[in-house]
């Protein structure tokens, strides 16, 4: 099964872009980032360790190791004159045997946000691995996307998405202030949502609650 075929079949026309959350009916919001104090960022301060803590633990708790996935990353191409690098090193750092990266993909799509792309000339380079949940060094992939906008090393830029096939659902950590969670069930996420309530944006609290209200 290809990923296009995957999100018709369990999310039909939902575009994989962010924000996520909004735009499916099934799913959390949670707050990644408490506390943020601009002149107290350095490595492995209180804040970004508990950044960290959060992410990984979501992670662990969505994904069984022998879960079946597609690690999704968008890289997005503004026709800038920039030689685009074919070699993504998203994938050869944080798959940890290297037999499986054959099994990569790459497509080249519309720019997934067609709105901001008034003179048609941006793409989005979208490459898929499928995978199991096993294979992917989650917790240094976690710290890097939680780092983009920080100023620690390693950093992901890259839209990454964890889709899994076996539970349905999808997992995207947008930056170190959250993460969306969304399942093509309720079911599916509800000892999520019951286990780390209190971590839920608070914002958007009350939609999420009309969501798993029995």
């Amino acid at each position: 099964m290809q990923v296009d075929q995957f999100m018709e079949s369990n999310f039909s026309g939902l575009s994989l872009r962010p924000p996520l959350f909004y735009n499916w009916d099934v799913g959390i919001r949670f707050e990644l980032g408490v506390d943020y104090d601009f002149d107290n960022i350095y490595e492995n301060c209180p804040y970004i360790r508990g950044v960290y803590d959060r992410a990984i633990t979501l992670f662990k708790k969505v994904h069984s190791p022998a879960d079946d996935l597609f690690m999704v990353v968008d890289v997005h191409d503004y026709a800038d004159g920039e030689v685009f690098k074919r070699k993504l090193n998203t994938f050869s750092k944080y798959i940890k045997k290297k037999s499986v990266l054959y099994k990569l993909q790459e497509n080249t799509i519309p720019f997934v946000y067609p709105e901001d792309d008034e003179d048609g000339e941006y793409k989005t380079h979208r490459f898929t691995l499928k995978c199991k949940a096993a294979d992917i060094a989650y917790i240094p992939l976690l710290k890097a996307i939680c780092n983009q906008d920080m100023a620690l090393q390693p950093k992901i830029f890259h839209y990454v998405y964890f889709i899994n096939i076996t539970k349905k659902t999808i997992f995207h950590v947008y930056d170190d202030r959250g993460c969306d969670l969304l399942a093509a069930s309720p079911e599916t996420i509800r000892g999520i949502f019951e286990s780390y309530n209190e971590w839920i944006l608070d914002y958007d609290r009350e939609k999420i609650d009309q969501v798993f209200a029995e």
